[in-house]
């Protein structure tokens, strides 16, 4: 491995005019592929296998035109105090509003609230809804905009109008500005790590070209494979994360190693070779992490995964490719590492080069201080983890709807109106869908399965069946008494479901409990029992590589159970602030609610792919000297003093590209954002930083332990670069100053 990646970083360096030719013209042609695509249309959420999932596939099967999929628009009117929506004046407003509606080219009925018994008791409030023959998504923004403006008259005549309902559901915003914020302080974070403009700006280039090449994929194939704006924000997020951290490393090392008095196309090769090799490895285990969402079986989150990983994949060659060429640009505009204390040196008679006489960096101290007290410091980072996960025992998961939007927003004002005037529960009514072909009297069936319903708890209105032309299949209306996040609501699906079974056996017809709210509770609890089978085969097959890359059997356990504290204590983190509502106006959560069901196995799965990629960093520079014939405990130091800068610097900018997502206007961008950047936090400064040196320090040399059979079985992947000893041209000491002068 470490042969190969020092001839290709050699091979780029002076083939530069066409490494980097290549990767200029895959950005093009992406970015053309782009420009050029369809718009994106519909992006179906579908759960397979879920019974809310049949239940409207059968909807659409047995009601044909009835446009199951189609958006949902809801315009929501409140009189003035002291007046009534039936008041003639008003119900006149409503009756305008209403026949405008009616003209549009997309819409495929309006309701009249006046003739649908909907308004409220006390007369307040009504609403009209909207039905369209296609998704959300997909409404033209005329439609949209007709939607958005219908109850400007009726505001003018004194109404409250708000309007709620998917259709209007757009494109997600990413946060522009915080995410620039976030480039911003990467940048800054770059220069100081690697010390000049030039050293800095290579990682933020290759990675803008990097994700560049990815989302303007994404949006290509959009279309063709039924993509989401979530799906190109992920691989936006993680492109740019490991797209600067990896190019990071391998400048780093080259530094470090024209620090050793190589000359610039060696160090190159080199730096390919060694750091080339863990940014391999460390992008194998994200992929990993992100292409294993498929085994939830969830497509939206399949193609989240896989476009995510592919766009890590594209990262990692530019990281091994582009790199090298760009070094090559630069030249002696990147200094060797340290060249300033050389200089210093130099100035005060002493010498730089000479380890006895070099001042320890802040890695080097502090690793020293862990091994002096390893108990202390694993315990204090173990116990404090642990203090700040509790919270996730309390986790309540739930997928956001409009309740769960800012309350300045017209969506939210319209969600609370409704509960104000129909009760909390009108909000998520439940669709029961009654399938009798194979009964003998589908109308009692019918009649059965409502009478049964209106006898359960948390019930307030059950609509009577309405059946299809071919008169076997009905369909239910039914508004719980809670609203739609509650537990009560969950327990009432339940009871219906159980109910269900009961009718079957009798009259031979099937419930079936479907809508939003029955999709909700589908999706959490398939995404619950996936959980473990996720890790299982995620830190299974990581574990698996981490083995081959460390030849140790302790070490990616390690790795594997500090992975867990940290994921742990995120999702406390992220309860406490987005469910409890702990400091939650510092990042402008304006309403706290549950969890978005898919943010603990979605956590799981990245986190754990960046928790890999420090453990690999930092791990395999200890390694590195640890087969070099250095002690344990001198192994550890040496790592810190090598890696440590650059892995902190790393976890920043990962942090500072996550939190920037954090200002996103939505609550699930924001959620993920603060998320993974929490998760990166305590990964990066208290498993990696603190209770991995404290845990290697108290194994001593068991830490390296391996079978004998295991250590012949496995390949020897090089990641430490011993086959490059025998390439070896670094001058000698008595000749270094010559080299570096």
């Amino acid at each position: 491995m470490a042969t190969f990646l020092y001839t290709l970083g050699r091979t780029a360096f002076r083939r530069r005019h066409f490494a980097v030719l290549i990767w200029v013209a895959l950005l093009t042609l992406a970015g053309v592929g782009a420009a050029s695509a369809p718009a994106a249309g519909t992006t179906s959420f579908s759960i397979p296998g879920t019974e809310a999932q049949k239940a409207f596939d059968l909807l659409e099967e047995r009601f044909p035109g009835a446009s199951a999929d189609g958006a949902t628009g809801r315009i929501v009117f409140k009189a003035p105090e002291g007046e009534k929506m039936t008041d003639a004046d008003n119900r006149a407003t409503v009756d305008k509003t209403v026949k405008t509606l009616g003209n549009g080219s997309e819409v495929v009925s309006v309701t009249d609230p006046f003739t649908t018994n909907a308004v409220s008791r006390d007369g307040t409030v009504a609403y009209t809804s909207v039905r369209y023959d296609v998704p959300g998504m997909e409404l033209a923004d005329p439609t949209r905009e007709a939607l958005e403006t219908a109850g400007d008259d009726a505001r003018a005549a004194g109404l409250t109008v708000d309007v709620g309902g998917d259709a209007l559901e757009a494109g997600a915003e990413m946060g522009a500005v915080g995410e620039i914020i976030g480039l911003a302080l990467a940048a800054i974070v770059l220069v100081i790590t690697l010390g000049s403009l030039v050293a800095a700006g290579l990682p933020l280039l290759t990675a803008i070209i990097g994700v560049g090449i990815g989302v303007s994929t994404i949006t290509a194939l959009a279309n063709a494979l039924d993509l989401g704006d979530t799906t190109s924000t992920l691989a936006l997020m993680i492109g740019l994360a490991v797209g600067i951290d990896y190019a990071l490393f391998i400048v780093s090392r080259y530094r470090a190693e024209l620090a050793e008095g190589r000359d610039r196309e060696e160090a190159a090769g080199r730096a390919t070779g060694t750091a080339g090799s863990a940014v391999v490895f460390a992008g194998l285990t994200v992929v990993i992490a992100l292409a294993g969402l498929a085994v939830v079986n969830v497509p939206m989150l399949t193609k989240m995964g896989l476009a995510a990983a592919g766009t890590v994949v594209i990262a990692v060659l530019i990281a091994l490719t582009m790199i090298p060429a760009m070094l090559g640009y630069a030249g002696k505009k990147i200094r060797p590492a340290g060249e300033k204390g050389r200089k210093r040196a130099r100035g005060t008679g002493t010498e730089a080069g000479d380890p006895s006489t070099a001042r320890p960096n802040m890695g080097t101290r502090w690793a020293s201080f862990v091994i002096r007290r390893p108990a202390a410091v694993l315990l204090l980072g173990v116990v404090g983890l642990g203090v700040i996960a509790v919270p996730a025992t309390q986790l309540e998961l739930g997928l956001p709807d409009d309740g769960s939007q800012p309350t300045s927003t017209t969506q939210r004002r319209a969600y609370d109106t409704l509960s104000e005037g129909f009760g909390p529960g009108f909000n998520g009514p439940l669709m029961i869908v009654v399938d009798a072909k194979a009964g003998d009297d589908p109308k009692a069936a019918f009649a059965s399965v409502a009478d049964g319903i209106k006898g359960l708890e948390d019930v307030v209105t059950v609509t009577p069946p309405a059946p299809n032309k071919a008169g076997d299949t009905a369909t239910i209306t039914v508004i719980p008494d809670s609203k739609p996040s509650s537990t009560q609501t969950e327990d009432l699906v339940h009871a219906i479901r159980d109910q269900g079974a009961d009718v079957k056996a009798d009259t031979g017809a099937q419930v079936l409990v479907t809508g939003t709210t029955a999709m909700n509770i589908d999706f959490s609890q398939k995404l619950n029992d996936a959980l473990v089978p996720y890790l299982a085969l995620v830190v299974g097959l990581a574990f698996l590589l981490l083995i081959v890359v460390f030849r140790s059997v302790l070490v990616p356990l390690k790795a594997a159970l500090g992975f867990l504290l940290s994921v742990l204590a995120a999702l406390g983190a992220v309860v406490a602030v987005f469910q409890w509502g702990w400091l939650a106006s510092l990042i402008g959560v304006e309403e706290t609610g549950p969890i978005m069901s898919m943010m603990p196995i979605f956590m799981v799965g990245v986190v754990f792919g960046l928790a890999m990629d420090y453990e690999v960093f930092l791990v395999t520079r200890m390694r590195e000297a640890y087969v070099h014939g250095e002690s344990p405990s001198q192994a550890i130091v040496t790592g810190f003093r090598h890696s440590a800068r650059v892995v902190v610097a790393a976890a920043i900018i990962m942090m500072a590209v996550f939190g920037g997502f954090i200002g996103a206007s939505d609550s699930m961008i924001k959620m993920i954002g603060f998320g993974l950047a929490i998760a990166v936090f305590f990964d990066a400064f208290v498993v990696r930083m603190a209770i991995v040196p404290a845990v290697l320090a108290l194994l001593g040399r068991k830490a390296w332990w391996l079978p004998r059979w295991l250590d012949r079985a496995l390949p020897n992947v090089d990641v430490e670069g011993e086959a490059l000893k025998s390439l070896d041209t670094t001058p000698k000491d008595e000749d270094r100053h010559l080299v570096n002068a």
